[in-house]
Order: structure tokens, then sequence, then C-alpha cells
């Protein structure tokens, strides 16, 4: 709708210099009326269903509401307009309100609005902000003397009874916690609490509950950056990077793990109230599923875990004869769902990274494998469904994929997993492809 409205606007402006050029009239009194028919149009859209109020809309509506005031004023006023006519007047005033409307249109270009996945289950959705100090940690990237916080949100069944299965998502390499937040509604609808966290300095930002903002930790995500191009740093680096992240982040999973499990037991909140802290399952997206899988390796109360386009980064060692990354041969006994893009799917076989993720690897006890045709890294987020330009532009290029129906096969493939390892659901149906268009 951004994009619409300002090619209307591009039009009309372009469209009524040309028409002052020709006729050689400034036709100053039929510019403030369309002016004003504007700002009217505009605001029955936004009382329509056509546009659906919120941040994107605020600037072109400050602007609107501006030119529609100097319009109505001009009108009352009445006041002939005498100046020459010139060319470049004209088009130089048709350049500045055309750079005006884009610059206001920006938002609604960036974020368009969009429709999310409807929720599919019985309970309403309920969320909460909590901010958890890890008494046992520094802060590495931070104040050296403060202590590791990590901020956490939760989406739950608003009104229940009963005592649901405990969900933990991390976010990807430069993400947010809110990153799949449709897939979180799906589950908590249907009678699970999910619980998503920042990893503080690894999250694009995030805020605590007393509204500080800590922003990525910038040599961070150069090492991210620079550790997906080739001749920047040697295998062995690149292996030991893998472990500096993954020690911060299975810390942070750890602790928030503990930390809920624990409340449950002490804290009268509903949301811990609601938690059955013999059932819990991990997921993640990019490295935030190689943290899940790292964690659900490791603890035993874990009882599933899916990994959403990440590379097996516990399941790797470095083999110093070789100089590269091999599979381990350590075996992984938690069930596990990985949903691959064509982004990872198509490396499996060529990058050293993800030589622990092919199909031959049996030291998976139990794992299940789908590929989404078509389908980009970030297909696997809300991001393609909030800002597809940011989107297309984080991961190099458009998807081929329809991606309300990704999300929607993800969503579905998530709940039918966890169901069926921690609700004794039926045996998860997986198609080896799945292209959704």
């Amino acid at each position: 709708m951004g994009i619409v409205l300002f090619c209307i606007a591009l039009i009309l402006e372009v469209g009524f210099a040309i028409y002052c050029i020709v006729t050689r009239q400034h036709h100053k009194r039929g510019k403030n009326w369309s002016r004003i028919a504007v700002l009217i149009l505009f605001l029955i859209l936004v009382l329509s269903p056509v546009i659906t109020w919120s941040f994107r809309w605020v600037m072109i509506t400050i602007v609107l509401v501006l030119l529609a005031g100097l319009a109505a004023i001009s009108l009352v006023r009445n006041k002939a307009y005498t100046k020459e006519i010139k060319n470049f007047r004209i088009i130089l005033n048709a350049i500045f309100m055309i750079c005006i409307f884009f610059l206001a249109l920006v938002p609604a270009i960036i974020f368009p609005q969009y429709q999310m996945p409807e929720i599919t289950g019985e309970y309403k959705v309920a969320t909460k902000t909590v901010t958890y100090v890890d008494e046992s940690r520094k802060d590495e990237f931070g104040n050296p003397n403060n202590n590791r916080s990590v901020n956490v949100e939760f989406w739950y069944p608003q009104k229940a009874d009963d005592t649901y299965p405990l969900l933990v998502f991390s976010h990807g390499a430069n993400g947010v916690k809110a990153s799949n937040a449709s897939t979180f509604k799906e589950l908590a609808s249907h009678g699970y609490v999910v619980c998503s966290i920042d990893h503080p300095y690894h999250s694009l930002f995030t805020v605590s509950d007393k509204g500080e903002v800590t922003t990525i930790n910038t040599e961070y995500m150069k090492e991210v950056v620079d550790a997906n191009k080739e001749g920047i740093y040697t295998n062995e680096e690149v292996f030991g990077l893998i472990q500096k992240w993954m020690k911060l982040r299975t810390d942070d999973m750890n602790f928030v793990i503990d930390t809920i499990l624990q409340k449950s037991k002490t804290d009268n909140n509903l949301v811990y109230q609601l938690i059955n802290p013999e059932k819990i399952g991990i997921f993640g997206h990019s490295m935030g599923g190689s943290a899940s899988v790292w964690v659900g390796g490791e603890r035993e109360d874990v009882d599933a875990v899916v990994n959403l386009d990440a590379p097996f980064f516990s399941e790797l060692i470095f083999n110093y004869q070789q100089n590269n990354l091999e599979a381990s041969n350590q075996t992984y006994t938690t069930p596990v769902l990985n949903i691959y893009t064509d982004d990872v799917w198509n490396q499996l076989d060529s990058n050293p990274t993800y030589a622990a993720n092919k199909a031959e690897n049996r030291n998976f006890v139990e794992s299940y494998t789908t590929y989404f045709q078509g389908a980009k890294h970030l297909s696997l987020t809300d991001l393609s469904m909030i800002s597809p330009l940011l989107s297309n532009l984080l991961q190099g290029g458009k998807a081929d994929i329809n991606p309300i129906k990704c999300l929607e096969k993800e969503n579905q493939l998530i709940l039918q997993f966890f169901d069926y390892k921690l609700k004794d659901g039926t045996d998860i149906k997986l198609e080896q492809t799945y292209v959704l268009k």
C-alpha cells in the first residue's frame, strides 16, 4: 500500500507540473483543493479496512495534514498568485514534493501492511516480558562489574487450568526475541508456554524490563559477517569463533531454562504455574538453531529439539591433520526436527560447516528432516512478512516461495513435532520436500 500511495503521489505531482507548464498557469486554487481532497481520501482509507492504522502511517498523515492546512489557509485568504511562470521552478517544486512524499512513506514501504498466519488453537494468547540476571556470570561485552542479564518474552494460554510443556526459543545471529512471534502464538494457542530469549549483544537490539536498550556488538557482528566470507579466517579460527558464540548462547539458554524451572516451584505468577517441568522442548533459527541442538544434546530434561536452517555446531570437531571441520562420532539421542531452506539445503554436501547435518549421519538416533524448496534463510522468520524489502536485502535476494504459506507450513510442522514428542500425539507426517507457491 505504501508503494501504491507513492505511485499515486508521483503521478499527481508530475501530472500537475506538466499541466502547469503546458497551460502556462500556476493553478494554485486547483492545487489547494487537490491537497484537501487527498487528505480526505486518505482519512477515508484509514477508516476503512484498506489501511490499518499503525506507526507506518504517522509521517504521511502529518505531511498531508500540513499540506491541507496550508491549502485551506490559502483558499480562505484568496490572494492572487502573480509570480511569473518558470519551468525550472515548477519542476523543482514537483521534485521537492515527490521527495517529501517518499520520505513520509518510507515506513510504509519498508514495513508494508501484512497478514500473519491465523492462530488455530483454542486458547487466547497472553504475553509477558521479564529480565533475568545471572549472578554467576559477568557482562563480558558491557560493564564488567555488572552481571549478565538476559531478556525474555513469554507467550502462553491466557485462560487455562492445566499445565503445559515449556518451549524455549533462541533467535538467529542478529535477530530479536520476537523474530518468530507467529510461531510462538500458534504454539501457545495449542497449549504451550513459549519463552523466547534475547541474547544481549547477539540480538539486533533488546530492551530490559527497566527500559534499558542494548544493541548488537559491532565486533561480534563483524565476526559473523567475515566468517561467512572466504579467505578472512582460517578453518581453525572459524571453529574457535563457533565455540565462543555457542558458549554465550548455550549459557544463556541453560540459565533461562534453570531459572524458569526454579520459578515454576516457587513463583506464583501464572506463567510459571502453567509450566509442566517434565516436558521441555527447545528450538531456534540459524545460530539459535545451532545453540538449541547443542543444549538439547547436553540436557537430559530436554525431550525435543527443532532446528530451523542451522548447522550442528555441537556435532563438529576440528581435524588438525586435515585442517578442516568434520562430523564427530558422538551419538545424539534427543529427537530433532530439521527444517531447511535453499540457503542451507544446497550447502549440505559442499560446506564443511554442515558436515554433521548430512542425511547419512547415523549418529542421530531420531532425526526428521524436510526441505522448503524455493525458501531462503529468512523465509522461516516473520521478517519475510513484516518487511520483505529488508528480508530480501539481508538474505541476498527474493525467495521463490509464498511467504505466508511457508510460515503456515513451518508452524504446522513444529506444532505436530512437539505434540508428537511432548504430548504423546500421533507420529508426525513429513514430506521430504515442500513446494509452497
